[in-house]
């Protein structure tokens, strides 16, 4: 049986559990079980018999029954995280050890909501070690071709060295002939690979205006990570 209670120390826990044990002399029925004994941990302190008084009673019950084994105290999960002083003697490690094996079953403080899994997540998030992620480089050689042999070669250099975005750097270039008094732009360019991809370069700048102009077509002659 899986018994949910949220926030134990609260009006609205106790207000539950108020409302839960109505009718009943335990949590479960008619008889002392694990799961008492874990809302019982879960309690502060004895809940106020004017504003809940089936909760009060319920806990005098259960006092009763657990003193000696527990006293002052049932040992189990407090709120806080804090935990009976008190030793508990041969009986109580027998009652806490029973209480244990549905742990899988029991939760005290109901399902967790949306916005603590999220905080649980940037708590776990900000322990872990900064890893800087270092983005790789390649060097690329392109051959970029003219309309024809009246094509200006230096507007078209221009036009292609115009080109800036974050990750490209361009270097040095020389004409090669390509026959008929054609000669094509033989450029080194250095890109950062998260940042710049040639394909994109190649169809989205080069081959559209303004550079399409000059530009008829590019060829990727070398391609090498650094």
């Amino acid at each position: 049986m899986a018994v949910t209670f949220s926030d134990l120390h609260t009006e609205a826990g106790l207000k539950a559990l108020e409302d839960f044990i109505s009718g009943k002399s335990y949590i479960s029925g008619d008889q002392l079980t694990k799961d008492d004994i874990k809302v019982y941990a879960a309690v502060l302190e004895k809940p106020s018999a004017d504003l809940y008084p089936n909760a009060s009673k319920w806990y005098e019950t259960v006092s009763e029954k657990l003193a000696p084994s527990f006293p002052g105290k049932a040992v189990g999960v407090r709120v806080g995280g804090q935990a009976a002083a008190a030793e508990p003697a041969a009986p109580a490690e027998e009652a806490k050890e029973s209480a244990a094996d549905d742990d899988d079953d029991l939760d005290l403080f109901g399902d967790e909501t949306e916005e603590e899994k999220k905080a649980a997540e940037q708590r776990e998030a900000a322990k872990a070690p900064a890893k800087k992620k270092e983005s790789g480089k390649s060097s690329v050689l392109m051959d970029i071709k003219p309309w024809d042999d009246e094509t200006d070669m230096k507007k078209l250099e221009e036009a292609v060295r115009s080109i800036e975005m974050p990750g490209l750097l361009w270097g040095a270039s020389k004409l090669l002939p390509v026959g008929y008094g054609i000669k094509k732009l033989h450029i080194m360019l250095t890109i950062v690979d998260d940042l710049v991809s040639v394909d994109d370069l190649i169809e989205e700048r080069l081959t559209v205006e303004p550079c399409n102009e000059f530009v008829q077509s590019c060829d990727i002659v070398a391609f090498n990570k650094i």
